[in-house]
């Protein structure tokens, strides 16, 4: 008996400290999420004016945009003259080197278009946080918004304390604290490479007409637009949260906002990355397959019907022609492969008339055949 005693006062004591340990760390989580995650996620402080005058926590973008401002004139704008001397001289080079001409065709309208998007990219971005600052407080403010009160995602309780789930309940109290620090982060870090890229990339837009480099900028600029739209997208689990039955089901939630930036960019080069096709590789190929099974649907009923308008003069020889003129062509070439075949068909027909018709009036009368013998002479003398 003494020793039940002291197992069951050990397990009542262990449990009273887990119990101690959930109560401290849901004593934390719930202003971690209310006072730095949901500030955080304020419209105002996703997207600041990138024209903003003032320098405050929520106008972080505006410090960027001057950095940009200051690269532009000091750096881009010099080496687009230094750009602009180095095609020149590769365009001389073309002239001499005749296996380095497509090559070049292609690179000054390239050039004329990053220099343009660099020079307007302060305008383009802002732009584009415009837009998805417009969408996000349409998202953001369903339920009313009942998904900026940590109480409303977890519950007044948040953990039902017994003796079954004491280091269970501890856990996943302790789960759901490193995922909210982690959004916190994770917003932080949205906001500070919003900034760098605001700075970068009118110089790295001017790597785009060299096809080497050309995926730098593009990825750049496909970055920005992810970033951009990310909060709309992060604010859905935070909202499905609300009234959550289940601890678990909380955790499961709090994952999938901090593996939105993941489920955002797995639409385009993330999938590519790991073999998918892209969308519009997708495209051309189920085009070309169309376009590659289109004669030979065709051919089917066209052989047939060009077989019986064969024997059916100049005008079913041509019907026919052109029906299997038609039929082995691609679908965008079918209809001109049809009627090159009836004009030809017109063509040779008409100058066939116009021959047999010029020769009928001014030629020779046809005679029989001369035999031996034949014109009154019978060899006698």
């Amino acid at each position: 008996m003494p020793a039940t005693d002291l197992s069951n006062l050990v397990q009542l004591l262990l449990f009273l400290l887990f119990a101690d340990f959930t109560a401290l760390v849901a004593a934390v989580t719930g202003p971690t999420y209310d006072n730095l995650l949901v500030p955080s996620l304020a419209p105002h402080a996703l997207y600041p004016s990138l024209f903003a005058t003032t320098a405050g926590p929520s106008d972080y973008l505006g410090q960027a945009a001057a950095f940009s401002s200051f690269l532009v004139g000091r750096v881009v704008d010099p080496l687009v003259a230094l750009l602009a001397l180095g095609v020149a001289a590769l365009y001389l080079a073309r002239s001499t080197v005749a296996r380095w001409a497509q090559t070049f065709d292609g690179l000054l309208p390239r050039l004329v278009l990053a220099v343009a998007a660099a020079n307007f990219t302060l305008p383009i971005l802002g732009a584009l946080l415009a837009v998805a600052g417009s969408l996000y407080p349409v998202v953001a403010s369903w339920d009313g918004g009942a998904w900026q009160h940590w109480v409303n995602l977890a519950g007044y309780g948040e953990f039902r304390l017994s003796w079954d789930n004491g280091v269970l309940a501890f856990v996943l109290s302790l789960v759901e604290f490193a995922l909210v620090l982690a959004l916190v982060l994770a917003v932080g870090l949205r906001d500070a490479l919003l900034s760098v890229l605001v700075v970068i990339l009118p110089l790295l837009t001017l790597l785009w007409p060299f096809r080497p480099l050309a995926t730098i900028p593009r990825r750049a600029w496909l970055l920005f637009a992810e970033l951009a739209f990310l909060p709309c997208v992060l604010v859905v689990p935070l909202e499905l949260a609300v009234g959550s039955p289940s601890p678990v089901l909380l955790i499961g939630y709090l994952s999938a906002a901090m593996a939105s930036p993941f489920l955002l960019s797995a639409s385009g080069a993330h999938l590519v990355a790991i073999g998918f096709p892209s969308t519009s590789t997708a495209v051309q190929a189920g085009v070309g397959r169309g376009l590659a099974a289109a004669p030979s649907a065709a051919t089917g009923p066209a052989g047939p019907a060009a077989a019986a308008l064969r024997d059916g003069g100049s005008a079913g020889k041509a019907a026919a022609g052109a029906i299997r003129s038609a039929a082995s062509a691609g679908g965008p070439l079918a209809v001109p492969s049809a009627l090159h075949e009836l004009l030809g068909h017109g063509v040779l027909s008409a100058a066939r008339r116009v021959g047999s018709g010029a020769s009928g009036g001014r030629g020779p009368p046809r005679l029989p055949p001369m035999r031996p013998g034949a014109g009154g002479t019978d060899g006698r003398g």
